[in-house]
């Protein structure tokens, strides 16, 4: 459940540009809006299906940017958001960091790791 929002930077191929993610603990993906991610220069790698918290399913393409977070940065995929699509943070990008969310301080912080 996204309730609070965090301020980073996507980088691509074309540049790097700041952007305010809603994180948001039950999406699995991060999601780019068109704008940011055209800015960047990402182009579509795949294309996949969506399940909305609603029920519905939509179809968006799918594709990788490094992420620069306060508390840390590193590559991950991305959902490329089409018309009206908002930023989200979501928990593919928090676990390729080693990042969770706790929903008492909103805030985002390590997780434990663990190798098994």
């Amino acid at each position: 459940m996204g309730i609070t929002y965090i301020d980073g930077r996507v980088r691509g191929p074309l540049g790097e540009e700041s952007v305010r993610l809603l994180v948001d603990s039950g999406a699995t993906y991060t999601v780019l809006p068109e704008d940011v991610w055209r800015k960047i220069g990402l182009n579509p790698m795949r294309e996949h299906e969506f399940v909305l918290a609603d029920g519905s399913v939509i179809k968006r393409k799918v594709s990788e940017c490094y992420i620069i977070l306060p508390q840390g940065e590193g590559h991950t995929p991305v959902v490329l958001g089409e018309k009206d699509d908002h930023p989200i943070l979501g928990v593919v990008t928090l676990e390729i960091l080693g990042l969770v969310f706790n929903p008492f301080k909103r805030t985002l912080q390590p997780m434990r790791m663990l190798l098994i």
